[in-house]
Order: C-alpha cells, then sequence, then structure tokens
C-alpha cells in the first residue's frame, strides 16, 4: 500500500485530525488567547458563506470555539497553512511529496499532481519552506566537536551584474552560500551572504560554532584566522588536489562538499531559476532534508512530521513573497 493512500491524504476531515494531533499534542492551545487545554467546543456541521461551486456553503472542517475568549479557530490558524483556500488534505500531500524529495520538486511538478493552479502550488511550496526555516541558534561543535565551513555559489545575483551584461569567468555576479555541517550531529546551517570577506565571515562563525570546535576549511583567504577563535583549524590545499590531509585523515571538507552536490543538482536540475529574494527559503529546504536525513535517523515520514511543527507561529503572505 502507498504511503499517499493514507486517510490523511484523501479525507478533509481525517487530514484536520492528523494536524491536530501533530501541534496539539499538549492539549488544545486556543490561537487567539493562548489558553492551553481550556474549554474548547467542536462546532460539527458549520458551513461557509454559499457559492457558485458549493451553493449550500462548504463544510468547514475541524472548526473549534474556545470557551474562554468565545473566539472560533481551527488547527491551521496561527500556523502557515492559515487562510490556505487549498483543502488540507492537499495540502498534506505537498509536504510529503517535498519531504521525500530529495532534490526538491517544482511547483509545476504539484500543480499536475495535486490539480490545483500553478501560483496556489508555488505559494503553497514557500509556506513549506518556511515551516522547514527553524531558527536554531545554538552553536555547532560543543564539547570540541568537529565544524566544516565553506561556501558555495549559485545563480546570477543581477545587483552586481544587470542581466544581459557579461558575466565573466568569476564568482562575483553569483549568489553566495555560506554553510556549516556538524560531524557529530549530522546537522547543517547555511545563510545567504552579500560577502565573503574575513571581516563579514569571521563574525558569522563565531556566532555559529562554539569555542572548542574543531573547525576544518579548505584554503580560501577568509578562513586564515580561524585558529585565533577556535581550539583548532586544519584545512585541505583543494587548489593543489589535496582533498584530505595526508597526516591527519579527519582533516576534509568532503561532508559539506557532499551536501553541497545535493544543494546544486536540486537547484539547477528541478528549480533552476531562483531570485535572490527567495534563495533563503530554497536554501532551508535543502539544509532541512539534508539535516533530517536517514543517517540522522529519520525517514520520509518522520521529516513530514518534524516539518508539520515547524508550522505553528509562522506567516508568509503572498504579496510580501511576490514583492519581497
Amino acid at each position: 500500500m502507498s504511503v499517499l493512500s493514507q486517510p490523511r491524504f484523501h479525507d478533509e476531515s481525517a487530514a484536520f485530525a492528523y494536524l491536530e494531533a501533530m501541534i496539539w499534542a499538549d492539549g488544545v492551545t486556543c490561537p487567539h488567547c493562548g489558553v492551553v487545554g481550556g474549554r474548547v467546543y467542536k462546532l460539527d456541521g458549520v458551513r461557509g458563506k454559499p457559492s457558485k461551486k458549493n451553493p449550500e456553503g462548504a463544510i468547514r472542517y475541524g472548526l473549534k470555539k474556545c470557551g474562554e475568549c468565545r473566539k472560533q479557530f481551527t488547527a491551521k490558524v496561527g500556523t502557515v497553512f492559515e487562510d490556505a483556500k487549498l483543502p488540507l488534505h492537499k495540502m498534506l500531500q505537498a509536504v510529503h511529496l517535498m519531504m521525500s524529495s530529495k532534490k526538491g520538486i517544482s511547483s509545476h511538478q504539484l500543480s499536475r499532481i495535486l490539480e490545483v493552479q500553478y501560483n496556489s502550488a508555488w505559494f503553497l511550496s514557500h509556506r513549506i519552506r518556511e515551516a522547514m526555516r527553524s531558527g536554531d541558534l545554538s552553536p555547532f561543535g560543543s564539547g570540541g566537536g568537529v565544524v566544516e565551513v565553506d561556501e558555495t555559489f549559485i545563480g546570477h545575483d543581477q545587483t552586481i551584474k544587470p542581466k544581459g551584461e557579461k558575466k565573466g569567468r568569476g564568482y562575483a555576479h553569483k549568489h553566495k552560500v555560506l554553510s556549516l555541517v556538524d560531524r557529530e550531529t549530522g546537522r547543517q546551517r547555511s545563510m545567504v551572504v552579500d560577502s565573503l570577506k574575513a571581516e563579514d565571515v569571521v563574525p558569522i562563525l563565531k556566532a555559529n560554532i562554539a569555542a572548542e570546535a574543531r573547525v576544518m576549511t579548505d584554503e580560501a583567504g577568509q578562513y586564515r584566522s580561524l585558529g585565533v577563535h577556535f581550539a583548532d583549524h586544519g584545512y585541505t590545499r583543494h587548489g593543489a588536489g589535496q582533498y584530505v590531509d595526508l597526516v591527519d585523515r579527519t582533516i576534509h571538507t568532503n561532508t559539506i562538499e557532499g551536501a553541497f552536490s545535493i544543494f546544486k543538482r536540486g537547484m539547477k536540475g528541478t528549480y533552476q531559476h531562483c531570485a535572490k529574494k527567495h534563495l533563503h527559503r530554497y536554501v532551508a529546504e535543502f539544509e532541512f532534508r539534508y539535516t533530517h536525513r536517514e543517517r540522522t535517523g529519520f525517514n520520509d515520514a518522520m521529516r513530514g512530521e518534524q516539518a508539520l511543527r515547524g508550522i505553528v507561529g509562522k506567516r508568509v503572505t503572498y504579496r510580501p513573497t511576490t514583492e519581497a
């Protein structure tokens, strides 16, 4: 039996029951007054306003009323799914498809699978990416662990070189992504940066890596002073064809290079184009899937559950998404 044959992916009532169990594990929380486990009433059979598509009005699944503040709500209120017009069961299908696609799934493909308009699929995918942004600020390498640091370049930054202008052979015109991988935990953390100069990169690394960590990089100039700020700094000379230190075999950046290979193949092969204003969400998507991969104990279903836990307290509205 296929995973997508489960009731929550086809039945709206089952979809709400699944979402409620996921985000209200400690008791129903009213998103309006914040009361947890208070008096809550189920409102069954309530319909929305009549329309041409639904002359009797669409059934409002999962509707509840808070006995404290007297306001109505569903499990979608206060999450990235709030005010979404798509059925919840289709949005759960989209979450599963994005979590189980190692190199991502395009909005055009989502549009065809879910049988919705392209702009609806595009906006939904951005909602899900927002849920995948963890906001975790705990430092990598605590306890003396190894942290690999590297940067990659993607796309074309038109603020540096406008479209149509000769790009040249360097990387100045590309978007810059700085990334860290903690070897002990398998976690990845990435950020879009405007500059890779030492004065810009070092403060970022000091804020995200514990002082007792061993840091591994390549021979890039912006990393030369890291030995002053961390317990140890090892580097390999990629320009000379060296990818693992001949004496200390723990000195390499092969782990983060592997993470970048998945990111680059997904961005080039699946998404193909990405404006800088959206790049941070795509970076968060690949970071989330890499951090919650099988090696760290997650399968597709568990990865989807983890993503759904991140929908609370986040909102993405259509206009800022298109005009940011």
